[in-house]
């Protein structure tokens, strides 16, 4: 049985993609608790601009949107070659296994920490409380966890929906469009509920900042699905090549057929 799997190229390939699916979303939602300034990475000094009439904005954003548009690049990829089941599948896999690691990061942070050396252990690199550091980095507020895994999943579902709908209108042709189009739809709703969630009804900000902070948010994510749009065809490309022509036409066939 395992023979058969091992030697059974699409199944190996199915592996790795969810893998890696996994594997990035887990890491997206780790990193997360990071904000870093999109102008900085750029070699710029950020210049704050207003929107909707919220002052004071800059691109100041999450470490997870160095991670998600590849998220969003893999969905469509499943979603073209094995359908909107095993992207819904892999999605909740995904979902169940951040809630599994940040079960753990709380285990974690909750045992007694050793005071003897670890806490202090390191004093000289300007860290003087151990334990803190480590509550800080890995204890994202539970309204953040909730309003990213929701958004993701909405994200997700959504993201097929729209992939299909597109594809069944226009065929194998124009794949940047269901590609790119989908994610530019899904990501607007992304961006919108997990700073709805998180800050709306977790720190009751204003309706004003979140509409104003979504759009900062989605501004960039869009950018970046336009970026990655290259990258479906040479991913396609290399598919094609590893498993040849018919088996993938016979692949995007029942994709279309599994809806």
């Amino acid at each position: 049985m395992i023979h058969n799997i091992l030697n059974d190229k699409p199944t190996k390939l199915f592996i790795f993609l969810a893998s890696f699916f996994v594997a990035n979303a887990l890491i997206a939602e780790c990193i997360g608790g990071k904000l870093f300034s999109l102008e900085l990475l750029l070699g710029r000094q950020p210049e704050p601009f207003s929107l909707l009439g919220e002052e004071g904005l800059t691109y100041t954003l999450t470490a997870g949107v160095l991670l998600w548009p590849l998220e969003f690049v893999m969905t469509d990829i499943v979603n073209e070659y094995y359908g909107p089941k095993a992207v819904r599948r892999i999605s909740y896999i995904a979902v169940a296994l951040i809630c599994y690691a940040f079960l753990m990061f709380y285990m974690a942070i909750s045992v007694p920490a050793e005071r003897s050396f670890w806490i202090g252990s390191q004093k000289e690199a300007g860290i003087p409380d151990m334990q803190a550091a480590f509550m800080g980095v890995f204890g994202q507020g539970m309204w953040i966890i909730i309003g990213s895994l929701v958004a993701f999943l909405v994200a997700q579902i959504l993201d097929v929906w729209v992939f299909h709908k597109i594809k069944k209108a226009t065929g194998e042709r124009k794949v940047w469009l269901r590609a790119t189009g989908s994610t530019l739809v899904s990501q607007f709703v992304d961006s919108f509920i997990v700073l709805f969630i998180a800050f709306k009804i977790g720190r009751d900000w204003t309706w004003q900042r979140v509409l104003a902070i979504s759009l900062v948010n989605y501004s960039y994510k869009a950018f970046m699905a336009l970026v990655l749009t290259p990258v479906i065809y040479l991913v396609e490309n290399r598919i094609e090549h590893y498993l040849g022509k018919n088996t993938t036409a016979a692949m995007k066939a029942a994709a279309m057929s599994n809806e």
